[in-house]
């Protein structure tokens, strides 16, 4: 069973229907109990840095997120759910993150020809072998929504050019990331569900 926490942060439901749709059974939820048992998490996140962090200490789920990820199950950052696994966030302020990942999150400068934020279809390459882009090739397209990235390239596993080149995919032993929405990337975002939650199989 996958758990997606839900936080009050934007596109949970569509998570969960992406990953049902995969073929996993999976829990949208808030409870301690139910993430501890679970075979793996996911973190999705739409909105504010500060915002979010701040919904997931009100709901008393920081601990639980860390206690996950220290038990070795595999773990997925979504967005601005892979934001926060980085030391801090620079929208309106400055806002601690899970600090899984060294480095901030910043805001994209827009520029004559690119405006922010970016939003749409572009390119993923890869930096490393990472299990979540297993079956996927090489420089495929996934779907973006974001005015904010990671400045980091801490543990990177693969990068997307847009206004400058940034980190698009992290991936620390059983944590991993991507700045895109697979629930929004249609056939390829479904093979990283699928990906991921095989991860979870196999390490229950």
């Amino acid at each position: 069973m996958i758990a997606v926490i839900d936080y009050d942060a934007g596109n949970v439901a569509s998570v969960t229907k992406a990953i049902e749709k995969a073929g996993y059974q999976t829990y949208l939820t808030k409870d301690p109990k139910t993430i501890k048992n679970s075979s793996g998490v996911v973190l999705p996140g739409v909105g504010a840095f500060g915002d979010c962090i701040d919904k997931l200490k009100k709901y008393n789920l920081i601990d639980s997120i860390l206690e996950s990820i220290e038990s070795k199950k595999p773990f997925l950052g979504i967005c601005v759910g892979f934001q926060l696994l980085f030391e801090e966030g620079y929208e309106f302020g400055i806002h601690k993150g899970l600090g899984i990942f060294k480095g901030s999150c910043v805001k994209f400068t827009p520029n004559a020809n690119q405006k922010v934020p970016h939003m749409g279809w572009n390119t993923v390459y890869y930096t490393k072998v990472c299990k979540l882009f297993d079956g996927i090739k090489n420089n495929s397209y996934f779907y973006f929504v974001h005015s904010y990235y990671t400045d980091s390239d801490d543990n990177c596993a693969a990068k997307t050019d847009y206004i400058c080149t940034f980190t698009s995919a992290s991936q620390k032993d059983n944590v991993y990331g991507v700045q895109f929405h697979p629930e929004k990337s249609q056939i390829l975002g479904l093979k990283i569900y699928e990906n991921f939650c095989r991860m979870c199989e196999e390490t229950c």
